[in-house]
C-alpha cells in the first residue's frame, strides 16, 4: 500500500491516556498514517508523540494548534480523520472545526448534550461529511448493551451503576447515558414505585433519567472503566457487568471507526451502528 492511499489520522488529545493508545494503534495499522498529534498540555509540546506513547519515535511532534493540523490533513489525497479524546468543554468546537475542513471526526470524548449532538448532526449533514460519536469503543460493551435490551423484555426494574477512575470529569459516563437511552427507546416505563421514597441525603438514589431509569456514578482511584446493569424481579437479580482492565481493549473499535467513517456522509452515534 502506497503512502498516498493510507488514511491520514490526526489524534487530538494525543498525550492523554486514551490518546496514547490511539497513537500506538494507528502507527501499527498498515492502512493508516499518523499525520498530526495535538494536546493542550504544555509539558508535551514539541515532544515526539511516539516517544510519549511508548511506541518509539514517529517524527510527529505534539503541538497545540488543531487548526493547522486539520489544514494539513485536508490536503492529503485521502480524506483525513480526526480522533478526539479531549474534554467535554472543547469537543463541540473541535468537531465543528474538523467538519469545516473536510476532516471526518471520530469522537470518543463524552459529555456532549443531546442538543449539541443534534447540532453537529445537522452540520455534518450539510457538509456531507461523516462523523462518529462513540461513547464506548469496546465490543464487549456493545454485547452487554444488546443483552440488556433482551433482558428488558422480561424485567420491569433496572438500574445502572458506572464506575470510573477519579480523573474522569463528566458524570454519568457517556456509556451509561447511552445504555439508559437504548433501554428508554424501547418505549417501556421502568421502576414503577411501590412506596414513596425519601432521600435523607440528596442524590443517594442516583440520577433519574428518561423512563424512570436511575444511574449511579462511582469515582475512585484504582478503577479504569466499569459498568453494571442490574435487573430485579421478585426472588431474583440479573446482573450484567463489563470491566476494562486495559485501555488497549478499545482500539479494535477505534480502528474500525476510522475505517468505516470514510464511507459515511452523516453523523452516527454509537459503535453498534457500524458493526
Amino acid at each position: 500500500m502506497t503512502t498516498e492511499s493510507l488514511i491520514p489520522v490526526v489524534v487530538n488529545g494525543a498525550a492523554g491516556k486514551m490518546g496514547r493508545e490511539v497513537v500506538k494503534a494507528v502507527s501499527q495499522a498498515e492502512d493508516m498514517m499518523l499525520v498530526g498529534a495535538v494536546d493542550h498540555n504544555p509539558d508535551y509540546h514539541g515532544q515526539d508523540v511516539g516517544e510519549v506513547a511508548g511506541c518509539g519515535a514517529l517524527e510527529v511532534p505534539i503541538i497545540n494548534d488543531l487548526q493547522s493540523i486539520l489544514v494539513l490533513a485536508a490536503e492529503k489525497k485521502v480524506q483525513g480523520v480526526m480522533v478526539d479524546f479531549t474534554r467535554p468543554d472543547g469537543v463541540y468546537e473541535n468537531v465543528r472545526s474538523a467538519i469545516a475542513y473536510g476532516v471526518r471526526p471520530v469522537v470518543g470524548t463524552t459529555g456532549l448534550s443531546e442538543e449539541k449532538i443534534k447540532e453537529l448532526g445537522e452540520f455534518a449533514e450539510k457538509a456531507s461529511t461523516g462523523c462518529l460519536i462513540i461513547p464506548n469503543f469496546s465490543i464487549g460493551m456493545v454485547l452487554l448493551q444488546q443483552a440488556a435490551i433482551q433482558a428488558s423484555q422480561y424485567f420491569n426494574h433496572v438500574e445502572i451503576v458506572e464506575l470510573h477512575h477519579n480523573q474522569k470529569v463528566d458524570a454519568p459516563s457517556g456509556t451509561a447515558v447511552k445504555t439508559a437511552q437504548m433501554l428508554s427507546d424501547l418505549g417501556k416505563m421502568y421502576n414503577l414505585p411501590s412506596v414513596k421514597e425519601t432521600e435523607t441525603i440528596q442524590g443517594a438514589r442516583g440520577g433519574l433519567g428518561n423512563n424512570n431509569i436511575r444511574i449511579h456514578s462511582v469515582r475512585l482511584p484504582g478503577l479504569i472503566a466499569h459498568q453494571e446493569i442490574l435487573f430485579g424481579a421478585k426472588g431474583e437479580l440479573y446482573t450484567l457487568r463489563h470491566d476494562t482492565s486495559d485501555r488497549s481493549c478499545y482500539m479494535t473499535g477505534v480502528l474500525l471507526a476510522i475505517r468505516k467513517i470514510t464511507q459515511l456522509k452523516s453523523l452516527i452515534y454509537g459503535l453498534e451502528k457500524i458493526l
